[in-house]
């Protein structure tokens, strides 16, 4: 990982290698492709932070946060939560801090927005990446969310 690394909104230019960016394929049943994402953002874009990940001018990965949702869905907004929502980093960038990086630098902006946990989910399994989200702090909440367990990070 170098310096160099840095967020950029998703614009006309760095489209295509945003949706152009793919897991490796024993990962593709764990994370929606780029593109899904960004048809989430673009139907809940006060909601959806989409972002490339770029290391010097090299696109390395996407990650998508969200703020201020009403998590447990029931219209009450007893349970507003900020999180991270997708995170894919390109086959051959894995195992570099990208994905670290992605965590930390969502956590910065949930704190900017006066945020005091990020919340995250993950497809269970050996082939998961909860031991990647545990590795960084993040404690099980017990929940599910669909077919995938909640995470929490105090920040």
């Amino acid at each position: 990982m170098t310096t160099a690394l840095h967020l950029e909104e998703i614009t006309p230019d760095n489209f295509d290698a945003a949706i152009g960016l793919k897991v490796r394929p024993d990962q593709e049943h764990l994370v929606a492709p780029v593109v899904k994402s960004l048809a989430e953002a673009y139907v809940y874009p006060g909601t959806a932070w989409p972002r490339l990940i770029v290391d010097g001018d090299r696109p390395v990965g996407f990650l998508m946060a969200f703020f201020d949702i009403d998590f447990a869905g029931d219209g009450t907004n007893n349970d507003i939560r900020s999180g991270l929502w997708r995170l894919n980093i390109a086959a051959g960038e894995q195992g570099r801090g990208y994905g670290r990086f992605a965590v930390e630098s969502v956590a910065a902006e949930i704190r900017r927005r006066g945020g005091t946990r990020l919340t995250a989910s993950w497809h269970p399994g050996e082939d998961g990446p909860e031991s990647f989200y545990l590795g960084l702090g993040f404690r099980l909440t017990g929940e599910m969310s669909g077919d995938q367990r909640v995470g929490e990070l105090e920040l």
